[in-house]
């Protein structure tokens, strides 16, 4: 039997999702907490990778086990006890056996969170940003990524993908209260991809790269071209979508 597990995580104490040498990772946790309950070797496979230190409020990854009744009450609530406090799961369901966590998913949905006030309780989830921004031009910057096809300029060198194309459907910031929050959607993201974005549309904001210059980095195809990387603490993977799934 196939099953999705709905989960969420602080990505704080992981070097992101995926099982690594030598590296904590929330996979690792997961599987561990699994095969104790299935009592078998299981191997989760998620949605996709998040950066080390990147949070994910919403993540999904399936795997197969020859055991039915995982889906219920007593399972959830078994896996929370074994899990370790950063990692918590919402959800445990049946699909059927060809569903794919990470190839039937349509988007995947980021936000990063600024805090413009010092702030001992969001501290460890959003990066600090006093400085005066141009949040208008800054959307304006931000709706030139719905034209791009090649993010190469965002891509961290050395990635191992096949292409760097990306398709975003959303892309905007907000300011709410004392926090500004930059969202942005796309059918798949590649590594450090979205706070490369958010840094080179700082630079927007503060009034050191203009909408020219931004084209310029974007068709460069260079990432050495545009913005410095914002920290991973204020990065949070919100949603992901299964239009035929869930």
């Amino acid at each position: 039997m196939r099953y999705f597990i709905q989960l969420s995580y602080d990505g704080t104490n992981y070097h992101g999702w995926q099982i690594q040498q030598n590296a904590h990772s929330v996979q690792e946790e997961v599987e561990k907490a699994l095969a104790v309950i299935s009592r078998e070797k299981i191997e989760v496979v998620g949605a996709g990778r998040t950066d080390t230190g990147v949070h994910a409020a919403f993540y999904i990854a399936h795997f197969d086990s020859a055991h039915e009744g995982l889906a219920d009450e007593n399972m959830l609530f078994k896996l929370n006890c074994l899990l370790p406090f950063d990692i918590a799961v919402q959800k445990i369901f049946q699909v059927r056996s060809d569903a794919h966590a990470r190839f039937d998913a349509t988007y995947r949905e980021y936000k990063y969170y600024f805090s413009r006030t010092k702030d001992p309780f969001t501290h460890a989830y959003a990066e600090k940003e006093s400085r005066k921004l141009n949040v208008v031009r800054m959307n304006e910057a931000a709706k030139m990524l719905l034209e791009v096809d090649d993010f190469t300029s965002f891509s961290k060198l050395g990635s191992d993908v096949k292409t760097n194309n990306c398709t975003v459907t959303k892309a905007f910031w907000e300011e709410k209260g004392d926090q500004l929050i930059f969202t942005i959607r796309a059918d798949r993201f590649l590594r450090n991809m979205v706070r490369a974005i958010v840094g080179t549309l700082l630079e927007v904001g503060l009034g050191k790269m203009t909408f020219d210059e931004l084209k310029a980095v974007i068709d460069k195809k260079d990432r050495s071209s545009a913005g410095a990387s914002v920290a991973a603490k204020g990065l949070f993977l919100v949603d992901i979508g299964y239009p035929d799934l869930m």
